[in-house]
């Protein structure tokens, strides 16, 4: 059964409600978030490619805004370009990874990305890379953040832990974490596009998905402000990384 189809159910408006309100909730507080948290909750009871569908307008106007609200969008832009043109090709050139592949695998696999990713983010590894090394490495990364995206539909790793190894203040991670959403939100838009599971864009299920996410990122902000910011993205990642184990062992 579709998005589409199911846009009129009002059990399925009230997940979709739900996982883009706990997803804005997330990213309003720590800054990121939405896609796996969103992806996570959403196939539990719905094929991942309808999950991703449901993903790419909320993902695309929550991220886009974050691309471009910096000052450095063109220093940014003429650093990682190969890295964002590759996880680009990667994840059009991965079409039909989700929309044709076992639905079980594709769970289970958004399960290994979600526990990879909180891990990575709770360890607060310190690497830090070369920039000589960071020439080679960076489209590499960008070609795994592509097959991630295409085969899982979430776009955080490896690419989110790559960044934060690099010499970037703070302004510019947030920033360059939005470019990178943003390219692989359009990417994986194509992608179900040509796969004949193009994004509701104009669906009741969509609508939903975009108030509650921005809805949820306003909540996010204020508790950002009125509690302490690490416990609250330390137990967003925890809450992350064990329903990361849930999909793997469902």
């Amino acid at each position: 059964m579709s998005a589409w189809q199911t846009s009129s159910s009002v059990s399925v408006l009230l997940l979709i409600a739900l996982a883009f309100a706990v997803a804005g909730i997330v990213k309003g507080g720590v800054g990121l978030g939405l896609p796996p948290i969103a992806m996570a909750i959403l196939v539990l009871a719905m094929p991942p490619v309808e999950a991703a569908s449901l993903l790419v307008v909320p993902s695309l106007l929550t991220n886009l805004w974050q691309a471009v609200s910096g000052t450095a969008l063109l220093s940014l832009l003429r650093r990682f370009w190969p890295l964002l043109v590759v996880a680009a090709l990667v994840t059009v050139l991965g079409t039909g990874w989700l929309a044709h592949g076992n639905g079980d695998a594709a769970i289970t696999l958004l399960g290994v990305v979600l526990i990879l990713y909180a891990a990575s983010a709770l360890r607060k590894m310190a690497v830090k890379i070369r920039s000589d090394t960071q020439r080679w490495l960076g489209p590499v990364i960008g070609g795994l953040t592509g097959a991630a995206t295409a085969a899982t539909g979430v776009s955080s790793v490896p690419v989110v832990p790559y960044l934060q190894s690099l010499d970037l203040n703070q302004n510019e991670l947030i920033q360059v974490m939005g470019m990178s959403f943003t390219v692989s939100t359009i990417s994986l838009a194509i992608n179900l596009s040509i796969s004949h599971h193009a994004p509701a864009v104009f669906s009741l299920a969509s609508l939903v998905a975009v108030i509650c996410a921005f809805g949820g990122m306003w909540v996010g902000a204020i508790i950002r402000r009125r509690t302490n910011p690490t416990l609250f993205r330390t137990t967003f990642l925890w809450v992350l990384f064990c329903l990361g184990i849930y999909l793997v062992l469902r």
